[in-house]
């Protein structure tokens, strides 16, 4: 059974919590269904152009129906000229790929147990800097050791967030934000124990 490792307050290990067996057996898909998800959620979505009824002009018949040996065209709007329309190009479109609730759940679950099968989420009682210095974080995460590294905390508080947010390779979210890509994403994780015994 995968284990987190449990750390004191100057942030050493101290200990292990095994995980529950809802963490395991669970389909890798799901996972990958919910970074489908998340990343397209994320797509800008700006890409447009405009087709003939849209572009400027083409009021006016450019020349004769008749008599010039050319083909006939009622406008120079026309896709087929140098400033017409576009056929069939981008416009509104809905990149996002619904997932249901029981599959975002089953996908963070799967993402905490495989991190967790390496050793790479830690449990502290609290994250806080109340001076609000960049040096203080930064003292964490040296502790931490880690090449980057995702914060759990289960409310920001103003001083821990304005420590952190300079911070290289560390990013800071509350409960509410957690989510499976992050989970995955992240080479190692920070987590408050009022978060991880929410979700166990």
């Amino acid at each position: 059974m995968s284990k987190l490792i449990v750390l004191n307050d100057k942030f050493e290990a101290n200990g292990e919590l095994v995980l529950g067996e809802k963490f395991e057996g669970i389909n890798a898909h799901n996972l990958h269904l919910y970074v489908k998800s998340y990343l397209s959620s994320l797509r800008a979505n700006t890409a447009r152009v405009k087709n003939r009824s849209q572009v400027r002009g083409g009021g006016k018949k450019p020349k004769a129906q008749k008599g010039s040996g050319g083909a006939r065209y009622g406008s120079k709007r026309s896709p087929l000229f140098v400033g017409g329309g576009q056929v069939f190009g981008p416009t509104d479109r809905n990149y996002n790929q619904k997932i249901n609730k029981k599959q975002k759940v089953l996908a963070l679950n799967f993402a905490i147990n495989a991190q967790a099968e390496r050793g790479a989420i830690s449990i502290v009682d609290s994250v806080k800097v109340e001076s609000g210095k960049t040096k203080d974080a930064a003292a964490i995460v040296n502790t931490m050791n880690k090449r980057d590294l995702l914060i759990v905390v289960e409310n920001f508080d103003e001083q821990t967030y304005l420590a952190f947010r300079n911070i290289k390779n560390c990013y800071v979210i509350e409960k509410s934000e957690l989510n499976a890509y992050l989970v995955a994403a992240y080479h190692s994780i920070l987590i408050e124990k009022a978060v991880i015994d929410s979700l166990i």
